[in-house]
């Protein structure tokens, strides 16, 4: 007979968590509040410090708020707030994985090329117009790095909002933050931005032209660049660290 996985053994709070998530859709929804500490434990029968490590996952979760002094109210899960949740440790894993960083560039490209695509579909007049707006403060930036990184991001994260799905959006802007952290470096180097000022030029313009190949080439040409000199500047970086 196949030996089974053992079963294992949970915390106390975890049972409260998951009796306490399963409720938010129905007994507490978004908005509402959440029984007092001593009304959850009797209804669980457990103590306090089970009813408070609960409470506070669902803090980390996003899912509820909890002021000093008053009882703790649901909040509706946002996908801006769960991937909040998720950036230490992502940051953490691109900083110590040596294929971290690669894999999630490699999954920007492939998620973007895509997203470009539908937001032509969805673009209006007044998307243009803020995408217009996103490259014109990308050439402002010029010169002060964070503000330039702070443009790109945003000229990208309004790509992701104009293909009108808010889930995806958010995630381009994640992965736009994770990256972020890393590219202080790229953004410096000597010609970096006004090529990447021409590159937003060319995807914008094939955007405004509602030109799905051609956008999506831009773009694919843009991050493809980019990718090569971050591993360039990377690889420079881990020989005069071993020089030195």
């Amino acid at each position: 007979m196949a030996t089974e996985a053992p079963i294992r053994k949970r915390k106390l709070y975890h049972e409260v968590l998951d009796r306490l998530i399963s409720g938010m859709a129905s007994e507490f929804p978004p908005g509402s509040l959440l029984p007092s500490e001593r009304d959850l434990m009797q209804r669980y029968g457990v103590g306090r410090p089970a009813i408070r490590e609960a409470m506070h996952a669902m803090q980390q979760m996003g899912l509820l708020r909890i002021s000093h002094g008053e009882r703790a109210r649901v909040v509706a899960p946002t996908t801006d707030a769960i991937m909040d949740q998720m950036t230490n440790g992502f940051v953490m894993m691109l900083a110590t994985n040596p294929r971290g960083l690669d894999e999630l560039k490699e999954a920007r490209l492939l998620l973007e090329t895509g997203l470009v695509r539908r937001a032509i579909r969805q673009a209006t007049s007044a998307d243009i117009d803020r995408l217009g707006e996103c490259h014109r403060a990308l050439i402002a930036a010029r010169g002060n790095t964070p503000a330039f990184i702070a443009a790109d991001m945003a000229f990208h994260g309004t790509i992701a909002e104009i293909a009108g799905n808010a889930m995806i959006a958010s995630v381009t802007r994640a992965m736009l933050a994770w990256l972020a952290r890393f590219r202080t470096e790229v953004v410096s180097v000597r010609g970096a931005e006004n090529l990447t000022i021409q590159e937003h030029e060319a995807i914008y313009r094939a955007i405004a032209a509602g030109d799905e190949a051609k956008a999506a080439a831009a773009l694919e040409r843009h991050l493809t660049r980019a990718n090569e000199l971050y591993s360039k500047l990377a690889a420079q970086n881990a020989i005069e660290s071993v020089a030195s």
